[in-house]
């Protein structure tokens, strides 16, 4: 995909750049459902599953409620079937794809659960997951019942079971260094299905006014590693990005060694390679987010995390440096963030906003369950607000960084 298709239309620069090797097993897939399921009888009128010759939408099963579409052709990281939630609306114009979180892994102790940090559903998606009152209730974005700016969107999740942070390309046996479980094959499938969902929504949802995406942890790194394929595919009018807690932070800071361990695991670079001309990436991840803000100029893109996350924090430096405290974890978070800032700080079309600390999930994830205590007093805003000036194309937006609260997190 060049990026040159729908109403997102990126911004090519005029140069004879080679695009780089684009990974095969990677190409747009079909997305065509396999069918459309609900957990709870529903009844509908029209065909409820989709016209596999012509492409075109399938007729909602029903309204407000979650529905399980499995896609063909899309896995997770056990070889079983991948599938998405979708929650229509009645005359909704705009769309909100939420990535699911949920660690990751790129060695047999991670992906084969022994280790403390892993990845969400080795054992595949559940048909009832969105049915889960922690899932369905992940964050403030998703509710129907709660009176927010995505209320009366509609809404599609996309599980998270490969891994890969919703972005690998990649089959690959892992083998127990202690010589005693049997070999553990892993597809590393995130951005296929996401590719197969993206689709998939393109011909379900044409003509979208506003495109938010968005995720916190695993699925706001995917969110942000792919706004690109669904900004460029997805016809929508109007883009907006939210990395919540899944920074893409340079490579010249402390991040360098996990972009180097997922680079070989998760065979990332055959999925940049399907960036445009001009704005390849070689050796430095962190310029994705430039890159986005420079390909969509009037989309409006933003990173949020908690400046004390020891979680994503954990995942980025635990197993890559000997010796690591809490203390010594938050001070490599904190010099890497020092180097994404000055990235964000120069371009009106990228935002952050960072607060100090919650007590709540290690501090990790700003957007989840609700906006309490996500507030940075000192300033008079919490991410609601945020959120608000991120959608409101009329407002410009406004880099937030929360001072060092000596009396939190003892």
């Amino acid at each position: 995909d060049d990026g040159t298709t729908g109403s997102g239309t990126a911004v090519i620069p005029d140069t004879d750049t080679s695009t780089g090797a684009t990974g095969t097993t990677s190409e747009p897939t079909s997305g065509t459902p396999t069918g459309a399921t609900t957990d709870e009888p529903t009844t509908t009128s029209g065909d409820t599953t989709t016209d596999t010759t012509t492409g075109g939408p399938i007729e909602p099963p029903a309204y407000d409620q979650w529905i399980t579409v499995p896609l063909e052709g899309a896995v997770c990281g056990n070889g079983s079937q991948y599938k998405i939630f979708v929650n229509w609306h009645e005359g909704a114009k705009d769309l909100l794809v939420m990535l699911e979180p949920g660690g990751a892994c790129w060695d047999f102790d991670t992906c084969s659960g022994k280790a403390d940090l892993g990845a969400a559903h080795p054992d595949g998606v559940p048909d009832d997951l969105l049915y889960d009152p922690l899932t369905k209730n992940l964050s403030p974005l998703m509710r129907r019942d709660v009176e927010g700016l995505t209320q009366d969107w509609n809404l599609v999740f996309l599980p998270y079971c490969t891994g890969d942070v919703h972005t690998g390309n990649n089959v690959i046996v892992y083998q127990d260094p202690e010589g005693v479980e049997p070999d553990l094959e892993f597809h590393h499938n995130g951005h296929n299905n996401v590719m197969a969902a993206t689709d998939w929504m393109a011909a379900q949802f044409p003509g979208t006014d506003r495109l938010f995406v968005t995720g916190c942890s695993a699925g706001g790194a995917g969110a942000l590693i792919n706004y690109h394929f669904f900004r460029s595919r997805i016809d929508a009018q109007r883009g907006y990005l939210m990395d919540d807690s899944g920074p893409i932070f340079p490579s010249g800071g402390w991040s360098a060694k996990l972009h180097e361990k997922i680079r070989s695991s998760w065979n990332v670079d055959s999925v940049f390679g399907e960036l445009p001309r001009g704005y390849e990436i070689d050796d430095d991840f962190g310029v994705l987010n430039t890159h986005l803000a420079d390909l969509y100029p009037d989309d409006r893109l933003s990173t949020v995390f908690f400046q004390r996350d020891f979680n994503y924090s954990r995942y980025s430096y635990e197993r890559f440096y000997p010796d690591m405290t809490k203390e010594k974890i938050l001070e490599y978070w904190a010099e890497d963030t020092d180097l994404m800032t000055a990235l964000y700080d120069p371009h009106p079309n990228m935002a952050y906003y960072l607060p100090y600390w919650r007590d709540l999930n290690d501090s990790h994830c700003v957007s989840i369950i609700s906006y309490l205590d996500t507030e940075i007093e000192e300033q008079g805003v919490d991410l609601g607000d945020f959120i608000e000036t991120l959608l409101d194309d009329d407002k410009p937006l406004v880099n937030y960084r929360e001072s060092v609260q000596p009396d939190e997190d003892n």
